[in-house]
């Protein structure tokens, strides 16, 4: 019963924040806090995502058309239109929550489902490298002997490698309670974004 009580909650939590992302993209307040750097990941997936809405839409038409019955008629019409929004959240929630540098450190983020920090002084080098990663699900563990590493990852792939000082237990559901050395990250320019953490490593001794 517990499981089916957290699932449920998770459902809501996800669902909320959806609407909440869909509210900022349409204001166009994504969720950076003042005086930070963004670095947008979502590039890879953003067409594909904008497949599925128009392809729902024109399928919320036909529906319509079709179906000959009013009561059968509008319920699937509120089903397929709650569908397009709900997708169209799912792509807010990746637009209005980039990843985030700033004086603490690295932000990760993707989506609503992973929000971490790695502060400056557990960072000892970035590199930018194109990893695939297989499976649909976010986030990754994987083990090469006794070194651990964590994939965030867009499309099936991340873009950059975190190295950290020193192994640690992240706090990210399905990454475990094993510690790791690494995180690697989806980016759309990860080049920047490699530069921009090298620069803040440079500097953060003297914050």
């Amino acid at each position: 019963m517990s499981a089916v009580l957290d699932l449920l909650r998770r459902a809501v939590v996800l669902e909320l924040a959806l609407w909440r992302a869909l509210s900022r993209w349409l204001r166009r307040r994504p969720d950076v806090p003042s005086g930070a750097d963004a670095f947008p990941y979502a590039g890879a997936v953003t067409p594909v995502i904008w497949a599925f809405v128009v392809v729902s839409a024109i399928e919320v038409v036909v529906v319509h058309v079709v179906v000959p019955w009013e009561t059968l008629r509008w319920v699937l019409d509120v089903a397929g239109v709650y569908g397009v929004l709900w997708m169209l959240g799912l792509l807010a929630s990746l637009r209005t929550a980039p990843h985030v540098v700033d004086d603490v450190g690295l932000r990760v983020r993707s989506g609503t489902s992973v929000d971490l920090v790695v502060p400056w002084e557990e960072i000892a080098a970035v590199r930018v490298r194109r990893r695939s990663v297989e499976g649909s699900r976010t986030v990754h563990l994987h083990s090469d002997g006794p070194r651990r590493a964590v994939s965030v990852n867009v499309g099936a792939s991340t873009q950059l490698d975190v190295e950290l000082r020193t192994a640690r237990v992240l706090p990210l559901r399905r990454a475990g309670a094993e510690p790791v050395q690494e995180v690697r990250i989806a980016a759309d320019d990860a080049a920047a974004l490699a530069r921009r953490l090298r620069a803040g490593m440079e500097a953060a001794p003297a914050r």
